[in-house]
């Protein structure tokens, strides 16, 4: 009697049970984002100098592949903050900065902080917030926290505020919008016109890309 008759149905197909093999979706082909986390783990690792300089470069080299991968100008992955992230933050901060820099609005608006620091304090907090939503919540990119400062405190957060204040000190003093000789009133102009800038400096950093 054959296995047909002996089961009632077909014999079992040999192939069926390799059917499977292969076709499990975890099981895909690793991708450049995956190279470029196994490089940043390596760089945490990697003791030599030497060494680490190589693991950067190509680092710097699978990021370029991703950007090729990844022509949308939204979408697109971003890791650390490099001299380029900074020269675009810087542009993005002098572009919306200027308003702030010529108006008289701005030295009123700080006299008016310097005499509530509730309110100063709450600016600081506001723009900060800005800034974390535009970078990590907004998602006009995929934005990654890479080698935090002190494990906690992202770069590219860091950078973004230090870009816009140090541009609104230097503008504001270069331009004799502020008299250090006052410094409250000088500070809350600085955070008034930093304001602005930061949410300059965030959108120029992310939107090339």
């Amino acid at each position: 009697m054959s296995e047909r008759d002996a089961d009632g149905g077909h014999p079992p197909d040999p192939t069926s049970e390799s059917a499977g093999v292969g076709s499990d979706p975890a099981d895909q082909s690793p991708t450049v984002e995956d190279l470029i986390q196994s490089l940043e783990t390596l760089e945490e690792v990697v003791d030599d100098s030497e060494e680490r300089r190589k693991v950067r470069e190509a680092m710097r080299t699978a990021r370029d592949l991703a950007a090729r991968e990844q022509p949308s100008v939204f979408g697109r992955v971003v890791r650390g903050f490099d001299r380029s992230d900074l020269a675009e933050a810087l542009l993005g901060s002098v572009l919306f900065g200027i308003p702030m820099l010529v108006e008289g609005g701005t030295t009123e608006v700080g006299a008016v902080l310097a005499s509530r620091p509730l309110s100063l304090v709450g600016t600081a907090v506001v723009t900060v917030l800005l800034v974390i939503g535009i970078l990590y919540v907004a998602d006009f990119q995929d934005v990654r926290v890479h080698n935090p400062i002190l494990g906690v405190v992202p770069r590219r957060l860091v950078g973004v505020l230090g870009v816009a204040f140090v541009t609104a000190v230097v503008g504001l003093t270069v331009w004799g919008r502020v008299d250090w000789a006052a410094p409250a009133v000088a500070l809350g102009s600085t955070l008034v016109a930093t304001l602005p800038m930061a949410v300059g400096a965030a959108l120029g950093d992310l939107l090339p890309g």
